[in-house]
């Protein structure tokens, strides 16, 4: 029998590009084997902003029924997989807010030793996606982390071309997520899948 896995998928999608890569890993490391819970960060941006954006508000009303992550989900997780859009070369307020109510669990250790990896979305080609992953994995050397990336390990990640994990070039929200993001997606979710089961084998041997 395999060894269980908890994944976790967490992410914060604004227009909701990010959103449909969530569901798209989740829904492939569900595939993979694993049980999943997929959550979104709260929002933190005034009603006057979303309300200024209607692609913002129909992912708003979309994904009310995805409930908010908490401190448990991370608990819960052997894999923990962060999503966020590019915010300056930096993931977003409403992820790093999350992260942020984490100290607790940073400190009783409850956050090492865990798998993670992350995935990421820009309006264009150079706008910020690997220093965003690359800032998000900073945080995972404090927490003690095993970082799971997809690097160029399957024939479709020189398509791709991103080695930090998934990424989309969103536009100014005018190009849909496609076949190419998508296999990234489950190439990532399934590598994860792997490494985590692998891993949280190999402890309970050892223990």
């Amino acid at each position: 029998m395999s060894t269980p896995v908890n994944v976790a998928v967490i992410y914060y999608s604004s227009t909701g590009t990010i959103t449909t890569i969530a569901k798209a890993i989740a829904e492939d490391a569900e595939r993979a084997g694993a049980q999943v819970r997929l959550r979104r960060a709260a929002e933190l941006a005034p009603q006057s902003a979303i309300d200024s954006n209607p692609a913002w508000a129909a992912n708003i009303e979309a994904t009310a029924s995805i409930l908010e992550v908490s401190p448990d989900d991370m608990v819960w997780a052997d894999a923990v997989i962060f999503g966020s859009p590019t915010r300056y070369g930096n993931i977003t307020a409403q992820l790093k807010q999350f992260i942020d109510t984490l100290g607790g669990l940073w400190q009783s250790g409850q956050l090492a030793d865990k798998v993670y990896s992350g995935f990421t979305a820009s309006a264009t080609a150079h706008g910020g996606q690997e220093s965003t992953l690359l800032a998000l994995y900073n945080t995972i050397h404090h927490f003690g982390g095993i970082l799971v990336t997809p690097g160029y390990t399957d024939p479709s990640k020189f398509v791709d071309g991103n080695p930090y994990g998934t990424s989309h070039v969103s536009g100014q929200g005018d190009i849909p997520v496609g076949e190419v993001t998508l296999t990234a997606a489950r190439v990532q979710a399934e590598r994860v899948v792997k490494f985590t089961r692998a891993l949280k084998a190999g402890l309970a041997a050892e223990s």
